[in-house]
């Protein structure tokens, strides 16, 4: 099939798959020309390796069926790129997306696409340029695997932005109204958050983890220059390597001369255009980082405040619980007079004596009141209760 086709077919004497799960996971790629045209493919593994020269291993890592966590490896011919969603290999002039039909893939496509266009490559600032002026503009062009790894780079640090964003607008307002009243339909409302910013965090410090292993390292982020190993003359006993699905991109030439003028120059360690690129979106993706790290410091906060009213709300009730206490002694030791005076005992000394009974009842109460405000004095005294 030509190069702007849409379906690439498979071989009649293919087996068909054995479950549509297993066929869309392992099958479903998009293949991305350096001019912007795209074929969707549908190709097993063995000639994704067969093509790209990459190992089974370097195509685990982009099996949706497996948990992986982000990477960016570079090989000899291609970059193994994993991040998040985006799963993708790219080569010096052409790159291949897996499940192309997925919502947060389809935008990586279209802006893939359209920065590849080649009416994009011939406008700039809303005019057309002359042949030298494009001339000129080509030499200054990134590679290739440049431009589709900051398009990735670009794509999976606003999709982190964005759910950091939409974690923030609905956080801050439930943790506002956990504090101003506390209710389980809040506390749960939190948790819920909270494990979804725990989630998050650990996606975005996986991709900022990666990004900085790559900084860390510069026979890394050399390994990322495919133009650049292009460029280096071919050894004699080296054979022709594997054939290509469609012709190679008419882009390829140029950026291999581009490579091969960098080689000329002798700057074959220079990395300073890929660090520049990956510290860019590393700045950005810290500062998504940063706002996850404020956002988990505000639910601390608000989780000790409202630790310091429940125990506000504990003294209290241990306070009442004194007092209580207190006043049921006292009223035991006046019941006690009362049970002891109510016996069906009769008393000698309690002949011709009844005006007796009204100074016992005075006395008993004037005594417990005198005893339930000591207890009281004691209590305030010693701090148990507030002033």
């Amino acid at each position: 099939m030509g190069r702007d086709g849409h379906i690439a077919p498979t071989a009649p004497s293919s087996p068909p798959p054995k479950t549509k799960k297993a066929a869309e996971s392992s099958r479903s790629w998009i293949l991305i020309y350096g001019d912007g045209h795209s074929t969707v493919l549908d190709v097993d593994k063995y000639a994704i390796m067969h093509r790209l020269c990459i190992h089974a291993r370097d195509l685990r890592i982009l099996d949706p069926l497996l948990s992986y966590p982000s990477t960016i490896l570079g090989r000899e011919k291609a970059i193994v790129l994993n991040l998040e969603h985006i799963k993708a290999i790219i080569t010096a002039d052409e790159v291949l997306l897996r499940d192309p039909l997925d919502e947060n893939v389809i935008p990586v496509v279209s802006e893939l696409q359209r920065r590849l266009s080649p009416t994009n490559h011939l406008r700039q600032d809303g005019r057309e340029l002359t042949g030298h002026d494009v001339e000129a503009g080509e030499e200054d062009e990134s590679p290739f695997e440049f431009l589709a790894l900051e398009v990735a780079l670009e794509a999976i640090c606003s999709f982190l932005a964005a759910r950091t964003t939409e974690l923030e607008s609905a956080a801050y307002p439930a943790l506002d109204e956990l504090t101003s009243k506390i209710s389980s339909r809040n506390l749960d409302r939190v948790r819920k958050l909270k494990s979804a910013m725990t989630r998050l965090t650990a996606r975005v410090q996986k991709v900022r983890d990666e990004l900085e292993q790559l900084l860390d390292d510069d026979d890394d982020m050399a390994d990322l220059y495919l133009s650049r190993k292009l460029a280096v003359p071919p050894s004699p006993v080296s054979g022709s390597g594997p054939a290509n699905w469609f012709p190679s991109s008419p882009t390829i030439g140029s950026k291999i001369s581009r490579a091969s003028m960098a080689t000329a120059r002798g700057d074959e360690n220079d990395v300073e255009e890929l660090e520049m690129l990956l510290e860019a979106y590393f700045m950005q993706i810290d500062g998504t980082l940063n706002k996850l790290t404020t956002l988990r410091e505000y639910i601390d906060d608000t989780e000790d405040y409202i630790n310091i009213q429940l125990d506000n709300h504990r003294n209290q009730l241990i306070q009442l619980e004194l007092f209580l206490s207190s006043g049921t002694v006292c009223l035991s030791i006046y019941s006690l007079v009362a049970a002891i005076f109510g016996m069906n005992i009769r008393y000698t000394w309690n002949d011709d004596h009844s005006y007796i009974f009204k100074w016992v009842v005075i006395i008993s109460g004037i005594v417990c009141a005198v005893i339930f405000v000591g207890i009281m004095s004691y209590a305030r005294h010693k701090g148990l209760v507030g002033s």
